[in-house]
């Protein structure tokens, strides 16, 4: 096992050997994809959704016992984002957003507490922290409406559009179970069939995958997310962090030497800077769209492999994290951050990431956590909650009543009318399709031109030297969506990874954006 200079994340082999050859040799006799019940699945690319622009139904069993059993693969450590660190601050809103959201916390002045994880993503607790990743930036607003949970990254897209798709993608890029190494040539295999991750992977194999701080690095929602103002008005936005410390990324020359001298580098920077007082800042900012300006664009802007080129930001307000945790274990390890937790004012999109992922978070740490979970001090809101909820493990609520239902004329909860999700008109029938507009490669080469010179040979040689060991079809495929990203790239990648180039050539030219 050799690994690339500069890629602690990304070991590989420099032949395919007997484990490749094993995938290749079950990829020729594959057997029907069932359920657990032994059932067939009849698409397992795509979930079912109301029309072709409608929501995520809740009769896809696919989609909702995939996403439960890969919640469920680990105790009691996080399945992805194990990895983390976290720090208290205030979020005070500098430009006021009260034409968008009737959400408190967007509201003039309003100064709200904040609690942030950082983390990895695909590696264990331990694990060095100069490893290739993209890093988690979540964020629990503790507002006056309730808790919102902000839970991003700190690349602008992610690697697939479709969270049917999410335990596959986790499950490539983790260890072969077989072995517990990495093994590149099996995240490659899945990634051939999923062009939609090319701008992503380039983000990935930039230095933007090596970060020399949590401080200094941007945060992203990634997904587009719905704002409503107390005219019931929509508009769709997504949420930005800029750091006012700069970005600075590693080098893979770098990351070698700060490997050898400290592998939990981020967190070290974070909690001394705060403990000096030097405490980080970041801008948030939206882009918004209006509903009828989704149809504009030559991409489906609800898809979270993309970015939103050309839409100006709005500042809305700034984050200052002031105060490390107490105690690790019971802040930053018990927080339980999911997109689930909105507030009136704020909904999740259709965006059919963003869909699943509403489920499958709040469940994950439902099942880590307990039933109870948000009654612990780092995850209760900072308003009373009130509702029929009971009992479960480690229950310290002090429930003195006998209505633990509702309606009641003994103990009446009101709903709230302004709290009603905003209405999405509907039309068409369920399918398992395709987004109509997929524009996969477009974003991937801008990204890359955007790049210096020396970004750019440093993304080569990442990409490159990973995906040299993999299979040659995989490689070969993965190399066309680069050349049809930007010619330079695809060529200067193949030559590091060995390639073909007349082959990726016509590869390419099959390939629609």
């Amino acid at each position: 096992m050799t690994t690339t200079p500069g890629l602690g994340a990304f070991p590989y082999r420099r032949t395919l050997g007997v484990l490749t050859a094993s995938l290749l040799t079950f990829s020729v006799h594959a057997a029907p994809l069932t359920r657990d019940n032994g059932a067939a699945v009849g698409d397992n690319q795509n979930s079912q959704t109301a029309g072709a622009n409608g929501p995520v139904l809740l009769q896809d069993v696919q989609l909702i016992q995939k996403l439960q059993r890969f919640d469920r693969e680990r105790i009691p450590e996080r399945v992805v984002h194990a990895r983390g660190t976290g720090a208290h601050g205030t979020f005070t809103v500098t430009n006021d957003l009260s034409d968008l959201s009737k959400a408190k916390v967007f509201a003039a002045g309003q100064s709200t507490p904040v609690f942030v994880r950082f983390s990895a993503v695909v590696h264990g607790n331990h694990s060095p922290e100069t490893l290739r990743d993209p890093r988690g930036f979540a964020t629990k607003f503790y507002t006056a409406d309730g808790n919102w949970d902000l839970v991003g990254n700190n690349f602008p897209t992610f690697f697939i559009r479709d969270a049917i798709k999410f335990p596959d993608m986790v499950h490539a890029f983790k260890p072969d179970p077989r072995t517990n190494l990495d093994d590149d040539s099996r995240r490659f295999d899945f990634f051939s069939h999923v062009p939609e991750a090319t701008r992503t992977l380039t983000e990935l194999y930039s230095n933007s995958g090596t970060p020399a701080s949590y401080r200094e690095m941007d945060g992203n929602g990634v997904h587009a997310y719905k704002l409503i103002n107390a005219k019931g008005e929509v508009s769709y936005v997504k949420f930005h962090w800029k750091s006012l410390q700069g970005i600075k990324n590693l080098t893979p020359k770098e990351v070698a030497k700060v490997q050898g001298q400290d592998y939990s580098h981020m967190t070290n920077d974070l909690v001394t800077n705060i403990n000096k007082g030097n405490f980080p800042k970041w801008d948030l900012y939206v882009q918004v769209l209006k509903p009828q300006d989704l149809s504009k664009f030559d991409f489906d802007p609800l898809d979270a492999t993309k970015i939103w080129p050309g839409i100006p930001e709005r500042k809305v307000g700034q984050m200052v994290l002031n105060r490390n945790p107490a105690n690790v274990f019971q802040e930053t390890e018990q927080v339980a951050m999911a997109p689930a937790n909105v507030v009136p004012g704020i909904e999740p999109s259709e965006d059919r990431l963003l869909q699943g992922r509403v489920f499958s978070y709040a469940d994950t740490q439902m099942y880590r956590l307990g039933a109870n979970a948000l009654q612990l001090p780092i995850n209760a809101p900072k308003v009373a909650v009130n509702n029929g909820n009971q009992d479960g493990a480690m229950n310290f609520g002090a429930s003195n009543s006998g209505v633990n239902y509702q309606p009641s004329r003994l103990q009446p909860r009101e709903e709230t009318a302004n709290a009603r999700y905003s209405q999405s008109a509907l039309a068409g029938s369920t399918q398992q399709a395709k987004i109509q507009r997929e524009q996969n490669f477009k974003q991937a080469g801008d990204l890359y031109r955007s790049l210096s010179k020396k970004e750019r040979r440093d993304l080569i040689e990442n990409f490159g030297g990973s995906l040299a060991s993999t299979d040659d079809e995989s490689k070969h495929i993965i190399l066309s969506f680069l050349y049809k990203a930007d010619p330079e790239y695809g060529s200067g990648v193949t030559d590091v990874a060995r390639g073909d180039l007349n082959r990726v050539k016509a590869l390419a030219a099959k390939l629609v954006d």
